[in-house]
């Protein structure tokens, strides 16, 4: 069990979508509120599919994130794995390694038919994260 003065953690899944924005914002909202410390994660599976093209692209998006972190006030670390795990593995990885109050993921719309299917991370973890998790649907652009 936490220690009462313990700071808290809030865990976000990060992704350059309308999905991963939404649920960046929310988390930065909800660390300002809660003065938790932010743990973004932005998770790739690595091989072929990361190349030197892929990672230097997926680093300018992370910097861009914390920019934007940092100009709304909030101090949050920003971590990229490449590890070969999926992403629901990852952000349940580092919500236990954090000890996290919550984790923030990001959902996207999806068609009448796709609403009885929840997408297969998001479904793995809000059925296997150690604590709570907020689902942040994107906003509409169209």
């Amino acid at each position: 069990m936490r220690e009462k003065d313990a700071m808290t953690a809030i865990v976000v899944g990060y992704v350059p979508k309308p999905e991963g924005r939404a649920a960046l914002r929310r988390a930065a909202e909800e660390s300002k509120l809660r003065g938790a410390r932010l743990v973004v994660i932005n998770s790739a599976h690595g091989g072929r599919d990361h190349d030197g093209e892929e990672a230097a692209r997926a680093d300018a998006e992370l910097e861009q994130a914390r920019g934007q972190l940092a100009e709304a006030g909030v101090e949050a670390e920003v971590r990229q794995l490449v590890r070969g795990m999926d992403v629901a593995e990852d952000l349940i990885s580092v919500a236990e390694e954090t000890g996290a109050d919550f984790i923030v993921i990001g959902l996207r719309r999806r068609s009448p038919v796709g609403k009885l299917i929840l997408g297969s991370n998001a479904q793995r973890i809000l059925l296997d994260a150690p604590c709570p998790v907020l689902a942040v649907k994107a906003e509409d652009l169209g």
